[in-house]
């Protein structure tokens, strides 16, 4: 009786080890997350520590400005808030128009924070928005990939998140934009989808729901580009559940999963006033309810088969399907007589021009005009995801192999993430920002199996004599132990023995299935193993690749996307150059203007002075009235004396440019120009762009075109440019200018920065037609009295 007992005491230590390798596991695990998390928030900091504190980009002030009415007003003021500021004379509605999960979020922050006595400005909440959401969502990749493939993948996954430079253009410290709350979101949305789906919780199928809503809070697709999230949701996962139904998987759990989601996720997103009823009524979400509807017919078909006989079951059958087949022809049709009114069939122009990378060029030049919608180039998918680039293809081939074979949820669910990622972000380069956590993931699982497939071909062929040894006495001990155990089993009551066996095996169907023997496992070990040679130099490989990725993004950190766009540097031989022109700008009009006065200029800047300078502006960045765009672009293209007749008649008193042709700043006005011919030419005719080309070339020398040469935008970039250096060379274009010597006649130039980069013209009051006019006939008739008058003259009619 002695051998039992000893094998006996022998489960539980090795059940101890077991318990004890995996706390420390676990523990490892949480401190690697830990670090992941201070990482991707430390290496989003350069603009602070290189700058300062400030907002970057055009759109983050305008959420700058939100958030400090939120912070001063509270939740219900800002609900009703009509801002006057913006949009002249119409105005905007900001509750009902504004994505409010990324000012509410930083606003209950900010009110954390002074609750809790620390007194941080709105600002500083602000600015550090962005990178403590990098830090979830690095979490949050960790928590899908961890779902999908294991622990290790999961860790490589976050920290090749944390760093990767398509995130980090988007999350840097004072990028106060959507994106950087929204891909945390996202990510989480995912995570509680797969989660629910593994575990057929309807606990996580709800977390599921209100993940989703605070998508819908954070942005809608393609807005603010713009682009957005939540229907990229509510597309992708009905595209998943359609693909489970077609290679027969599905159950409980994708009913769970999916079935919430829609029904609360909808209704919640209906709850978000600048969504309301485009839940239900828009083309993008009409897949959703379209697979809602198939998902409840295969559960109804798969309930019936339990319940009926198979010659009833498949009366049922016909029955259910022609039932079902009817109904989807009837909500078809339904919808189509609800889109067809439309010209777009009921998609947005931004949906369209995912779908149709062709359409906004030709039909919605406002939207082709935003650089971020161009499509990328192979040099973009270097800078942005770098080595990720070439890992995705070995991620998707490796995990095909040693994760997606059998082929699972989770699984399937990341493949068609990765591919339709790929594509969209294919199709506009700002979308590279979705690619980013799919490439993350698919790199993360590359990379851990081929360190799990180097580290174990070394420590195979490190301790191979030792092994087979231990293997065959393992082999002979676990025999016996096995033997001694039945023989102790025999003595026990008979439901005892029922009852453990049962136990046992649920236990290894749940954990492991069947495994083979422990000398098959060895063999097969000896089999796959690599030559130590080849492992260790494949292992110093992936560190060196490891290493040169680690370096790309800090270098990308630090120098390609932490300048703010509103403060520039540039480097010569006499050191570092800044330019601070447009702060310059706005505090001259916020110090030299009165409160009440209108300021037009490009829609791009518009979000930027009403938010610094604090003055009215006739369109900015939301992009909403393409009319209200098309007008100041018809009056940057005409004459001067008809562009100020347009800008009187908008109540503007002072008109802003961006010029870069002293300094060499590309993206000035003079470069957008030609998308403010093609905007106001949509809407007004007699604005053609070909008016403005020289054989199909645009250009701004002595060969450019009289309409061009005397067009408001020319006149206002170049007035005075000669005197600069005497030539008027234009280091944008790499020119000299055509017209130098010109005197404004209906503007007088106000305001000129430091650079020459932010001009401002105030426009002359008009005269007074009536008492000038008079004036002029008194003094001529005054001249015709007193002097003899003229045979077979005639008197001019003063009043024509």
């Amino acid at each position: 009786m002695a051998a039992p007992e000893t094998s006996t005491a022998a489960v539980p230590t090795l059940y101890t080890n077991n318990t004890l390798r995996n706390a420390f596991g676990g523990v490892l695990s949480f401190f690697i997350l830990l670090l992941i998390g201070v990482m991707a928030f430390s290496i989003r900091l350069f603009s602070v520590i290189k700058y300062e504190s400030v907002i970057h980009e055009f759109d983050p002030y305008f959420n700058y400005r939100v958030t400090q009415f939120l912070a001063k007003n509270g939740i219900y003021e800002f609900w009703n808030w009509f801002d006057d500021r913006t949009w002249y004379p119409l105005g905007r509605v900001i509750g009902g128009t504004v994505y409010p999960g990324l000012t509410l979020t930083a606003g209950t922050i900010w009110w954390l924070l002074n609750s809790l006595n620390i007194p941080l400005s709105v600002e500083t909440v602000c600015v550090f928005t962005a990178p403590i959401f990098s830090a979830f969502a690095s979490w949050a990749t960790y928590l899908l990939t961890k779902e999908v493939k294991g622990t290790g993948a999961g860790l490589t996954a976050a920290a090749l998140l944390a760093m990767v430079p398509s995130y980090i253009s988007r999350s840097v410290a004072g990028s106060y934009d959507n994106e950087a709350v929204a891909i945390f979101a996202l990510i989480f949305t995912f995570y509680l989808y797969i989660k629910t789906l593994n575990t057929g919780s309807l606990f996580y199928a709800t977390l599921n729901s209100i993940a989703y809503f605070y998508m819908v809070f954070d942005y809608l697709f393609f807005q603010v580009c713009s682009w957005g999230g939540y229907t990229f949701i509510i597309n992708l996962i009905p595209m998943h559940v359609l693909l489970c139904i077609v290679t027969g998987r599905f159950s409980s759990r994708l009913y769970i999963a999916y079935a919430p989601l829609v029904v609360l996720g909808t209704l919640l997103a209906a709850l978000v006033p600048v969504v309301g009823f485009n839940a239900v009524m828009t083309s993008e979400h009409f897949a959703s309810f379209l697979v809602f509807i198939i998902i409840h017919v295969v559960a109804f078909v798969y309930y019936i088969k339990g319940i009926l006989s198979p010659k009833m079951f498949k009366v049922a059958v016909t029955l259910v399907v022609s039932v079902g087949l009817a109904v989807c022809c009837a909500v078809i049709a339904v919808l189509i007589a609800l889109v067809a009114s439309s010209p777009t069939k009921g998609w947005s122009g931004r949906s369209l021009s995912l779908l149709d990378p062709t359409y906004a060029s030709k039909y919605i030049p406002i939207i082709a005009s935003v650089s971020e919608h161009q499509p990328p180039t192979w040099p973009s998918y270097f800078m942005d995801i770098n080595v990720l680039a070439f890992l995705v293809p070995a991620g998707i081939i490796v995990s095909l192999k040693a994760c997606f074979l059998p082929l699972s949820d989770a699984s399937s669910f990341v493949v068609l993430y990765i591919a339709t990622s790929v594509y969209f972000s294919g199709v506009m380069v700002r979308l590279m920002l979705v690619l980013a956590p799919a490439a993350c993931i698919t790199s993360g699982i590359a990379l851990s199996q081929a360190f799990d497939v180097f580290t174990g071909s070394i420590k195979f062929q490190l301790t191979g004599a030792s092994s087979n040894t231990e293997v065959d006495a393992a082999e002979t001990s676990s025999s016996t132990a096995e033997s001694q155990t039945n023989a102790v089993k025999t003595e026990k009551p008979e439901e005892t023995a029922k009852n453990r066996p049962s136990r046992k095996s649920k236990k290894k169907e749940r954990e492991h299935g069947e495994k083979p023997s422990t000398k098959a496992k060895a063999e097969k070990k000896r089999l796959l193993a690599l030559p130590l040679e080849s492992s260790v130099i494949s292992l110093l490989l992936l560190v060196l690749l490891g290493a040169f990725y680690v370096v790309h993004c800090v270098w990308a950190a630090a120098e390609a996307y932490s300048a703010p766009s509103i403060v520039l540097t540039s480097r010569s031989h006499d050191g570092l150059h800044v330019f601070d022109d447009f702060r310059e700008a706005y505090a001259w009009l916020r110090h030299n203007t009165d409160v009440d006065d209108k300021v037009a200029s490009w829609w791009d800047y518009g979000y930027q002075t009403t938010a610094m300078a604090n003055r009215t502006v006739i369109v900015d960045n939301n992009t909403w009235n393409n009319t209200h765009i098309a007008t100041v672009g018809t009056a940057m293209s005409s004459p001067e004396r008809a562009a100020w007749e347009i800008f009187h008649s908008l109540d503007v008193k002072y008109v802003l440019v961006v010029f870069g042709g002293l300094v060499g700043y590309p993206s000035d006005d003079i470069n957008k120009f030609l998308w403010m011919v093609r905007i106001g030419g949509g809407v007004f005719p007699h604005i053609k762009e070909p008016d403005y080309l020289r054989d199909g070339q645009y250009r701004i020398d002595s060969q450019a075109t009289p309409t061009m040469l005397n067009c408001l935008m020319y006149k206002l970039s170049y007035y005075r440019f000669v005197e600069t250096d005497g030539k008027g060379f234009d280091r944008v274009r790499q020119t000299e200018i055509g017209k130098k010597y010109f005197k404004l006649t209906h503007f007088e130039e106000a305001f000129t920065t430091h650079h020459w980069m932010v001009r401002i013209y105030k426009l002359k009051p008009p005269k007074n037609r009536i008492r000038g006019k008079t004036k002029k006939s008194k003094s001529k008739t005054s001249s015709t009295t007193s002097s003899p008058k003229r045979s077979g003259t005639k008197k001019k009619n003063p009043w024509q």
